[in-house]
């Protein structure tokens, strides 16, 4: 990427709004700070404190407003929600964070059980105490598998209405969840697995999602099948030659990519790198072709 895209901001990517709040499209995920290499791996080592305050404070510098983070986002000594507060508390006042209750980890790192109805509220509060706020901005429910969510999400509504959270949202969830959970309170947000090669399914709730106003939030969008571990190499021959032709990253093409789906699509891709971190901002800026945009439709159909 060129020079030129060190001062290219989050808010050429255009905005969307989550609820009342308004977000550049291009947001971060703060899931890589608190170590190096793959998340939640066993001795990953921790990432310099200092380095991951300065990408914090540099992403907002680019005009990031949205980030996404979860308590259960930690290494052996490092919390992405501390590291959030330390980097930018007091917080502007149009940065919106998000967050993740459902999952939860013990002290060691180990996973523990979905959090039931009864133990969300304990989960919201460590995401309050950590981030030192009143109140969470939105917070979704992640879940895992095709069970009702009507009890965990009642619980959350139940927590909104007590003014502790804002806006909600569902991540890893499927459109008969977003159905079942808006009976109940509205959802401002869905948080999938998506890019390209994503399932075909994907794709139509991602239209259902616009449809309904609800914002469609990629996580992995990036890293595609490398999942936590990040990107792996081995792109597409076709999806270099745009990037090449265009004098960018695969990872830029591929972020570009997702927000062309809709304009209700946000990206959150996450880094401990400055260089990386202000490329993926200047991926907001990459106006891909009818013909750059149909050879990449024609690789997210073959499932690559």
């Amino acid at each position: 990427m060129t020079s030129t895209s060190q001062t290219i901001t989050a808010a050429v990517s255009g905005t969307w709004t989550l609820g009342d709040l308004t977000v550049n499209r291009i947001g971060f995920g703060a899931m890589r700070l608190p170590q190096r290499g793959a998340a939640f791996a066993p001795g990953s080592p921790p990432r310099d404190r200092g380095e991951a305050i300065a990408v914090l404070r540099r992403a907002v510098e680019l005009g990031v407003n949205h980030i996404d983070t979860a308590a259960f986002y930690f290494s052996s000594l490092r919390s992405a929600n501390e590291l959030i507060n330390r980097a930018l508390a007091p917080y502007p006042d149009d940065l919106v964070i998000t967050t993740k209750v459902g999952p939860g980890r013990d002290p060691s790192g180990e996973w523990l059980p979905h959090a039931g109805p009864g133990l969300l509220r304990g989960q919201v509060e460590e995401n309050l105490r950590q981030l030192g706020r009143d109140h969470l901005d939105v917070v979704n429910l992640r879940i895992v598998g095709t069970d009702s969510i009507a009890e965990r999400f009642g619980a959350l509504a139940e927590l909104r209405d007590a003014g502790l959270i804002r806006h909600l949202g569902l991540s890893n969830v499927r459109p008969e969840h977003l159905a079942e959970a808006q009976a109940i309170a509205p959802v401002v947000c869905v948080q999938n697995l998506y890019g390209i090669g994503a399932a075909s399914w994907q794709d139509e709730f991602l239209r259902l999602c616009g449809e309904q106003k609800v914002a469609f939030v990629p996580f992995y969008s990036i890293a595609g099948t490398g999942r936590e571990a990040g990107a792996r190499g081995g792109d597409d021959a076709e999806l270099l030659a745009v990037a090449r032709a265009r004098g960018v990253s695969p990872a830029q093409v591929r972020l570009a990519w997702t927000l062309y789906r809709g304009p209700h699509v946000l990206a959150i891709p996450g880094t401990g790198d400055p260089g990386h971190l202000a490329e993926n901002v200047a991926a907001g800026a990459l106006r891909l072709s009818q013909e750059e945009l149909a050879v990449l439709d024609r690789l997210h159909r073959r499932g690559t």
